[in-house]
């Protein structure tokens, strides 16, 4: 892609690394950037050579919610399946990161929330104001929100719509590694490269079971988790990870 391009995607060490590129309107999701992450979306759930993801903002800025002058003009920044942001419906089926610097904002804060784990510089302010217009966050930060932090603080922000700074993130454990300004990208593909270095039907099946088993009743979830695990535990990279175990060496990965 172009540096025009309202989305840059690029592939390093298995993993996919996406970048809003729209800094001159702080990261703001207008209808192609939406079908730009989707389909970076889209690429990373196909491709087996990619295990996990990274999503960030260009310019110093993660993202600021929907563009409001895009809306304005008619456009739905949203797309069929996978949603809002081509991502806050249906994220990928692989881990992602997301690493943010500077604000997440309304419907940017959600698209961090769609993501598995935060990264965030210290400079970082998250937060939902949607309250404060008179609106309803409707893109998924309202259910994401209290399953990261206790419910009574998931109440606060949400109520108040006001600012949390990355230190109170990171002191709800929203916010799982903090860095100096400009270093979360780097943090997380630190993270994403340990990710990768793991069997990617593992690693795809773990993020399954942690993701839906929330919504399974005491007496289904290990024939549900079975299910998701068995065909993993029948696979030549299980194999492949222990014979690699026994020989001292690192695993070669086939991805079946």
């Amino acid at each position: 892609m172009t540096e025009q391009s309202p989305v840059l995607v690029e592939q390093i060490d298995g993993v996919q690394v996406i970048t809003i590129n729209r800094p001159e309107a702080r990261n703001s999701i207008n209808t192609v950037t939406a079908e730009a992450i989707g389909a970076a979306m889209d690429e990373l759930d196909a491709r087996a050579d990619l295990t996990a993801g990274v999503l960030t903002g260009a310019g110093g800025t993660f993202c600021a919610g929907m563009d409001l002058k895009a809306f304005l003009a008619g456009e739905r920044p949203s797309i069929p399946v996978r949603g809002f942001a081509g991502i806050v419906e249906k994220p990928s089926d692989k881990p992602l990161i997301a690493a943010v610097e500077g604000y997440a904002l309304a419907g940017g804060f959600e698209i961090a929330l769609a993501c598995d784990i935060i990264v965030a510089a210290r400079n970082a302010r998250f937060g939902m104001p949607e309250v404060k217009r008179g609106l309803v966050a409707a893109g998924g930060g309202l259910m994401r929100l209290p399953q990261r932090v206790p419910y009574h603080l998931a109440m606060e922000w949400a109520l108040t719509g006001d600012m949390v700074e990355a230190e109170e993130a990171y002191r709800a454990s929203l916010v799982t590694h903090m860095t100096e300004p400009g270093g979360s990208l780097d943090k997380a593909m630190e993270i994403a490269r340990r990710i990768a270095e793991n069997g990617p039907l593992a690693v795809r099946a773990t993020k399954q079971i942690i993701v839906q088993s929330p919504d399974w009743n005491l007496e289904e979830s290990f024939d549900r988790q079975r299910a998701i695990s068995e065909p993993v535990r029948g696979s030549e990279d299980a194999k492949e990870g222990a014979r690699a175990f026994t020989e001292k060496r690192a695993p070669q990965w086939q991805g079946r």
